[in-house]
């Protein structure tokens, strides 16, 4: 017995060692295919870090546009700014002259009754009213802003 026994524990012994020979095969063949994905991902790697000193340099130069953007888009609201005012400033003047002018026109208009109007020649406007008008609207800016007309 003891030497079936023996057999028996050579014979377990030999599969194991096969059993162990088999799987050094696929650990062999696992850690091939690992290296080789090893090369793949430091090349991936490599491209990724590439890629971001890439993308570092362009925020770089979109930071430097933005920055000169922003610094024209300020200057030019500011300009469009103080152009509006001006033009606002501008209407307010042209109103007044053309309340002052309108005044002046209705002043040197001849005064015409319906009755008259047939039998009538035209009259001609009054130059006494049209002085007065005048006056009258130059004093009136004057007043309003200091600027003579």
């Amino acid at each position: 017995m003891n030497h079936s026994l023996g057999m028996a524990i050579e014979m377990l012994v030999a599969v194991l060692l096969m059993l162990t020979i088999g799987y050094c095969i696929l650990l062999n063949k696992r850690l091939t295919r690992l290296k080789a994905d090893e090369h793949s991902l430091k090349a991936v790697i490599a491209e990724l870090i590439t890629a971001t000193e890439i993308a570092e340099r362009a925020i770089g130069g979109l930071k430097l546009a933005v920055r000169d953007v922003n610094e024209n888009l300020g200057s030019q609201l500011s300009a469009a700014t103080q152009m509006s005012e001006q033009l606002y400033r501008q209407l307010g003047e042209a109103d007044n002259v053309v309340r002052r002018l309108s005044k002046i026109t209705l002043a040197a208009r001849p005064v015409t009754h319906p009755e008259t109007v047939a039998a009538a020649p035209v009259a001609k406007p009054s130059a006494a009213k049209a002085v007065a008008a005048a006056a009258e609207a130059f004093s009136e800016r004057r007043r309003s802003n200091g600027i003579a007309a």
